[in-house]
């Protein structure tokens, strides 16, 4: 039987060659989406993932086929998005994790192995943020702050480290800051939380090298979370500014007066995942659309400093990095 209208080499085509057409192309594109879950049968682990860029980061893991573990201080958040992947048929696990213990951290990583499998990525992404003027920084708040943002990151890496150095595979990954970049007036401790992360993940990348296992880091500017709304409240509550006044400053920080999605914090991670990703290694991607100070700025100005003396009370947020 003639196919009708479409003539292939001087004749008319055949119903069953377009049919056969049709089998080739579906065959093509049943292989291009086996291509695209390129971490089907990996194992991850994302610190601080009930919320925020966590969830986000878990979901696009899992959507590339990888079994997922979540972990968090308390439960309730990380169960909730394991059981929103879970109904998308996407194997997710929620493990309570206090990543500043170390027995928590050797228990959630033994879990995690037996639930998976095996651990091949791991996301850092577990943080807190507190701010003062310099002269206000408690030595508690110092010490509680670089606990969870460097110390949790290291612990965690020691924990499954081993295990991708055996496989010669493994992709680590630290959500940082811009804060880890630069400074800026009253998040001391976090900010030095931050450049201890990058510079943690700068010389583990040196000892990695040749090994298949990469380490980097992601620094966001500020992202439109939970935590950061829950941030400018506490600014607007601490030097009398209207709520919106401030979401609207911090938004002109970044470029099309925006904050950053969650989801592009997520595609940033997803940049290093991939075994064409090998030699990234070492590496800090900024995900601030751009993000430069503008001519009229003065170095340190920031949204929840303007306009306060230096004596101030505790006020202030630092750009977002990770969250527990």
């Amino acid at each position: 039987m003639l196919a009708g209208l479409y003539p292939r080499a001087g004749r008319l085509v055949k119903y069953d060659e377009v049919e056969h057409l049709g089998e080739r192309l579906n065959a093509k594109t049943s292989r291009f989406a086996v291509r695209r879950r390129t971490l089907a049968g990996k194992g991850a682990v994302v610190t601080g993932g009930g919320r925020g860029i966590g969830a986000a980061v878990a979901e696009a893991l899992a959507a590339e086929g990888a079994a997922v573990v979540l972990t968090a201080r308390t439960g309730k958040e990380i169960e909730w998005v394991a059981e929103g992947l879970e109904l998308e048929g996407r194997p997710a696990h929620a493990v309570v994790c206090d990543v500043t213990d170390p027995e928590s951290v050797s228990a959630m990583a033994l879990r995690a192995q037996e639930l998976l499998g095996g651990v091949d990525i791991l996301v850092n992404n577990a943080g807190i943020a507190e701010s003062a003027p310099f002269l206000k920084v408690s030595l508690e708040q110092w010490e509680s702050v670089i606990r969870v943002n460097a110390t949790g990151a290291l612990l965690v890496t020691q924990a499954f480290l081993p295990e991708m150095l055996a496989r010669q595979w493994g992709r680590i990954v630290n959500v940082a800051s811009v804060a880890g970049l630069e400074g800026a007036r009253y998040v001391t401790a976090y900010t030095a939380s931050k450049h201890a992360l990058l510079g943690m993940a700068r010389c583990l990348a040196r000892e990695l090298a040749g090994t298949g296992v990469t380490v980097n880091s992601v620094c966001p500017g500020y992202v439109d979370t939970l935590m950061t709304g829950k941030n400018i409240e506490w600014i607007a509550l601490k030097t009398n500014r209207d709520v919106e006044e401030i979401r609207a400053t911090i938004k002109t920080l970044q470029p099309g007066d925006r904050l950053i999605t969650t989801d592009e914090v997520a595609h940033a991670v997803m940049t290093f995942m991939p075994d064409a990703a090998a030699s990234l290694q070492g590496g800090e991607l900024v995900v601030w659309g751009g993000g430069v100070r503008r001519p009229e700025e003065k170095p340190g100005d920031s949204p929840e400093t303007e306009g306060e003396p230096e004596d101030a009370p505790d006020a202030g947020r630092a750009p977002e990095g990770g969250a527990d």
